[in-house]
């Protein structure tokens, strides 16, 4: 099972991806946990630039295409492989930040992006994304309390640093998707305490296993 965990910044995604890891190896399943950028040599290459704030000037079409050739090298060297083997794969982000970030929120398309992924990915999809949802406010200011706490690096803080406008064009492009593919998405509420949030997506979790 490939599954996915997507949000913007300040959701909890990368906290929450160690409890649902935890579960998963206690329930018997070997599992490899990855992420978007970053997940290989060459990722981690590119995430240096996407997220540095000093590529601020860096044109819309640049970060999608340096999007693209991250998850290209990260689903064959890492995903694929992993799915051939029967684990499981957890991901923080994967397509669906680049539909709306780039897609959406940036005016590329969504369109242009599905193509891309259809192209270069075969269209290769998590069987189940979990949506950790909450306003842009609070998310941001909970991003810019680990930066200032030092639980983050202000090296990577490009993202944090664009405007509460883009950040509300994100949140609605995931709510957008997660409605069009109910299916796939399970919105789970991130204003909760953590507590909360790992008790939600493990009851969800459990069920699917079932």
């Amino acid at each position: 099972m490939f599954i996915s965990l997507e949000g913007i910044e300040g959701s909890g995604k990368t906290s929450q991806i160690k409890t649902i890891a935890d579960y998963l190896a206690a329930s018997g399943y070997e599992c490899v946990v990855t992420r978007e950028p970053g997940a290989t040599a060459i990722g981690r290459k590119i995430r240096s630039i996407l997220l540095d704030p000093a590529s601020e000037r860096m044109d819309s079409t640049t970060e999608l295409l340096l999007y693209m050739a991250d998850r290209v090298q990260h689903v064959r060297e890492i995903i694929v492989p992993a799915l051939s083997d029967g684990k499981m794969v957890l991901c923080d982000r994967f397509y669906d930040a680049t539909v709306v970030y780039q897609g959406i929120a940036r005016g590329i398309g969504i369109h242009t992006v599905y193509s891309l992924h259809k192209l270069l990915l075969d269209g290769i999809q998590p069987d189940i994304t979990f949506l950790l949802d909450l306003p842009p406010e609070e998310g941001l200011a909970r991003a810019w309390k680990q930066i200032e706490n030092g639980s983050r690096t202000g090296n990577e803080s490009r993202f944090e640093r664009e405007t509460l406008r883009f950040h509300e064009r994100v949140r609605a492009g995931y709510l957008k998707l997660a409605h069009e593919e109910p299916d796939r998405f399970r919105i789970i509420d991130a204003m909760k305490n953590p507590e909360t949030v790992q008790k939600a997506i493990i009851k969800i979790l459990a069920a699917l296993l079932d």
